[in-house]
């Protein structure tokens, strides 16, 4: 009887925690969180874009868009390029660096009207 009393909490306790992360598993196509933008102007230009391998899209029609260069922590940081479905009506117009007030500043991609 002494054991099962040390085992059951530790069952309990167990499928309390099975239960928690069954709530934590997502089924379906989960889109890319886009990173935190750099809406300032910085003195330093952007290095050259950087050379992607595209390969395959996961479905037919879908759009790559562009890998861009962020400016995080005081330097240019790569963000890679990534497929996504195409918007009806709409196409990407790409990040861009503007030389803008003496310095850069990046204009973020987005989907436009045609």
């Amino acid at each position: 009887m002494k054991s099962i009393a040390l085992v059951r909490p530790a069952l309990l306790a167990l499928a309390a925690t099975a239960t928690l992360l069954g709530g934590c598993v997502v089924s379906g196509s989960v889109g890319i969180p886009a990173p935190r933008l750099y809406v300032g102007v910085v003195s330093e230009a952007p290095p050259p874009p950087q050379v992607e391998v595209i390969g395959v899209p996961p479905q037919p029609g879908y759009v790559w868009l562009g890998g861009y260069w962020n400016w995080v922590g005081g330097r240019h940081v790569w963000v890679g390029g990534h497929w996504e479905a195409p918007r009806a009506g709409y196409r990407w117009v790409p990040h861009e660096w503007v030389h803008a007030g003496g310095g850069w500043r990046l204009r973020e991609g987005h989907w436009a009207r045609r």
